[in-house]
């Protein structure tokens, strides 16, 4: 299970608007890398894969998890900050033992 806030459900609509994405979701994802050994992607998709598991938040805002990504994601709070100087998508992972300063990655 992932929980989306509203902050970053908001985020979400507004930056698929931008992209002219009318339907479809963030997909998140887990790779190999980072200064922590692993690290958060993005991407947009019109349309979740085959395998994934999709989780929908506040507005209808999607994300889409492929099935290996979720064993690291599980359980975590998808968020949005709005802070000035660190504006992005936060994620609050239980799953990660080890995070790096800027967030984008953590270690399992």
């Amino acid at each position: 299970m992932i929980e989306i806030t509203e902050t970053a459900a908001d985020k979400i609509r507004t930056l698929m608007q931008k992209q002219g994405i009318t339907e479809g979701g963030l997909r998140v994802g887990v790779k190999g890398g980072g200064c922590s050994g692993l690290s958060y992607t993005f991407a947009w998709e019109k349309q979740p894969r085959l395998g994934d598991e999709v989780f929908e938040g506040p507005q209808g805002a999607k994300i889409f998890i492929d099935r290996k990504s979720l064993l690291y994601l599980n359980g975590t709070v998808l968020d949005y900050d709005t802070n000035m100087i660190s504006k992005g998508f936060v994620f609050n992972n239980p799953n990660a033992k080890t995070t790096c300063g800027c967030g984008s990655s953590f270690g399992a």
